[in-house]
């Protein structure tokens, strides 16, 4: 037998184990591809694709991710492997294998692995790549699909990198091998685990670095970001470290320690052997629990910040089509008729309208008992000479419009205004006073207060603040101004206006160039811009995210099958005591589902303290979406582990009856 035939044999016969490491070697390997052969495609170097500029840098970024992280989950894979093959080295070694033998048996296996994971994930990205740029060329947006093409540049730089990177993995982890004398070899797997033991100080230091990271991140917010965001991670990396090494020791001797639960059935076998497993698996734990704090954290921030991105266009332009005309029946910023016939070309209609008659308060200036600041309507500049204005609408008016859209209602003090102001840091104001030209005369008038909401667009120069007055002084004051000073604002709000941008840039069209700042088309517009950079975004990191995901699971899973003959030694000893299969599953998957949700849980809670600080950076609230981003990852990983706590009880039961 040669050392080729005897290497593809090993790899044969510890496939089980090689499985999950194969496969995340295989996704790796795909996901690779698939990013360079859009790089490196004929249209894209060729610059055909003006839209692929959008995604290039984030995909570079990606290629370099996925080789780092590559890098060190073959090492660790490697290394662990190696550990749980002492005494097989062992036996080569007592047969007359000499170290040199053993490392190239070594380096023919994992040749033989990269081979395979290269061959198979060039295939498969080879297989999905037109889906892949079909996926693409949607949500960039092109008339045109990106044509098939398997550039040889992306296969070899992807075959390349992938063997240099198995080969300097497997050359750096066979120098280590061979300074372990046979006899050690061959006890390794019949060592004594020895006493569970703890530092005091190290169990402290874990749980203040935990408490100090989260009391952190529920303080954190936009203005305190960039101070507070590296001492977060540091603390809470270093906490949950100390977490698995030394923290789970105390829990589970706690735990040991309320004989009601430690005795209670099959319970004691379950955390009897629990305390030297997490101990073992301390570090793959710990890197997987920040794996799945990475993912839920990254793709709960891109789904808030899409759905919280489309509620803030919303809230602050209240209607998808607004503008504001000056005079009752002048129609200088658009003609009603041809908005409405290009809205009905376009297959679109509209859900409600609405037209509010208003005050126009020119040159305004307000200010606050309580804020020292003052608001003015100059525009983008000190000269002003950009002029906006406020308009003044009824509370009818108002409390109409507001119950439409599912906003508060207002009862407006007689003759004061009230001030409708998105503001963000959630910051409302007292009493003030509004100064300013009505029909070119100056007035000031008192201000109740403030609310924080909108209920008309603001984006537009003769409504860029809106104040609500009683409707007795309201009717009083405008009975004073001409039907051609009078503002009058007009709002349609469209059915599925998400898709409407098209219609909306015929829209702009009819609109004069010198009433450009009367007008706020743009919601539509926004949104696709929103939609397309948060769906591009979401694409290119939910492939990494998954490639995470599995690697995570795959650590696992490795894990429990290097464990495997000690639990096949562990299941005969129980079953010649008289358990029961049933009882011995339970125990078995009891102790897999613990270490499989251990991560996942300090995983979920490093998740929600890191959605906390991204509420607060944001001022909303959207545990909702947050839960809904973990009760993905958490029905995946329930999946994942139902397929390999079968996979593993099975292997454990053929061997066993094999023993």
């Amino acid at each position: 037998m040669t050392f080729r035939s005897l290497a593809l044999s090993n790899v044969r016969g510890n496939w089980r184990s090689y499985s999950a490491f194969f496969l995340s070697s295989v996704f790796s390997v795909l996901i690779f591809y698939l990013y360079a052969s859009f790089l490196n495609h004929p249209d894209v170097v060729s610059g055909h694709i003006l839209s692929a500029d959008k995604v290039r840098d984030g995909m570079q970024f990606c290629l370099y991710i996925i080789i780092v992280f590559s890098f060190l989950f073959i090492l660790y894979s490697n290394s662990a492997f190696l550990k749980t093959r002492k005494q097989e080295f062992g036996l080569f070694s007592l047969f007359g294998m000499t170290k040199s033998q053993l490392r190239k048996l070594v380096i023919y296996e994992n040749i033989v692995i990269a081979i395979m994971s290269i061959a198979v994930g060039i295939g498969l990205g080879i297989l999905f790549s037109k889906l892949f740029f079909m996926a693409l060329a949607a949500l960039l947006g092109m008339n045109d699909s990106i044509m098939f093409a398997v550039p040889l540049k992306a296969v070899w730089l992807t075959a390349g990198g992938f063997f240099a990177l198995f080969l300097l993995i497997s050359f750096w982890t066979v120098l280590r091998m061979g300074r372990t004398e046979i006899i050690d070899l061959l006890k390794a797997s019949r060592q004594p685990k020895g006493k569970l033991v703890y530092s005091r100080w190290l169990v402290v230091i874990g749980a203040l670095s935990l408490a100090v990271g989260y009391g952190m991140a529920l303080m954190m917010d936009s203005y305190n970001f960039v101070l507070l965001a590296l001492p977060i991670l540091i603390t809470v990396v270093v906490g949950t470290y100390f977490l698995f090494t030394q923290l789970s020791i105390v829990i589970l001797q706690f735990i040991q320690k309320r004989h009601g639960l430690y005795y209670k059935r099959t319970n004691m076998l379950i955390f009897a052997q629990l305390g030297y497993k997490i101990r073992d698996n301390a570090r793959i734990l710990f890197v997987v629990s920040i794996l799945s704090a990475v993912i839920m954290t990254a793709l709960g921030t891109v789904y808030i910040m899409h759905v919280q991105g489309k509620q803030d266009l919303v809230n602050s332009s209240p209607f998808s089509i607004a503008y504001v005309e000056k005079g009752l029946h002048t129609h200088n910023v658009i003609n009603p008729d041809d908005l409405q016939r290009i809205v009905k070309e376009g297959g679109f209609s509209f859900d409600h309208e609405a037209k509010v008659v208003g005050i126009g308060l020119e040159k305004y200036s307000i200010t606050f008992d309580n804020d020292t600041s003052t608001y003015l309507g100059n525009g983008h500049d000190e000269t002003n000479e950009y002029q906006r204005n406020a308009m003044i609408i009824s509370a009818s008016d108002y409390n109409k419009l507001a119950k439409e859209q599912g906003k508060p209602q207002i009862a407006v003090e007689s003759g004061k205004l009230t001030l409708l102001y998105r503001n963000f840091d959630k910051t409302l104001f007292g009493s003030g006073k509004a100064t300013g030209y009505i029909n070119g005369e100056k007035l000031e008038i008192p201000v109740s207060g403030s609310i924080d909401t909108s209920v008309t667009n603001n984006w537009i120069d003769s409504n860029s603040l809106t104040l609500v007055m009683d409707d007795l002084a309201f009717i009083n004051m405008i009975s004073g101004i001409s039907e051609d000073e009078q503002l009058v604002f007009y709002g349609y709000e469209l059915k599925n206006w998400e898709k409407a941008a098209p219609i909306v840039e015929n829209l702009v069209k009819l609109v004069p160039e010198d009433m450009n700042y009367e007008k706020d088309f743009n919601r539509p517009q926004r949104y696709s811009e929103l939609n397309e950079t948060v769906s591009l975004t979401l694409f290119i990191g939910m492939f990494i995210s998954l490639l995470f995901f599995i690697a995570a699971g795959s650590m696992i899973y490795f894990k429990l099958f290097t464990e495997i003959q000690e639990d096949q030694a562990q299941f005969k000893g129980l079953t010649r005591i008289g358990m029961t299969r049933k009882e011995i599953r339970r125990v078995v998957v009891s102790q897999i589902a613990i270490i499989f949700f251990i991560p996942c849980v300090v995983g979920i809670s490093h998740a929600l303290f890191a959605m906390r600080s991204l509420d607060n950076m944001m001022n909303t609230s959207n545990w909702f979406y947050s839960f809904v981003v973990i009760g993905i990852y958490v029905g995946m990983q329930t999946i994942y582990f139902l397929l390999a706590s079968n996979s593993y009880m099975k292997s454990m039961l053929r061997g066993s009856a094999a023993a």
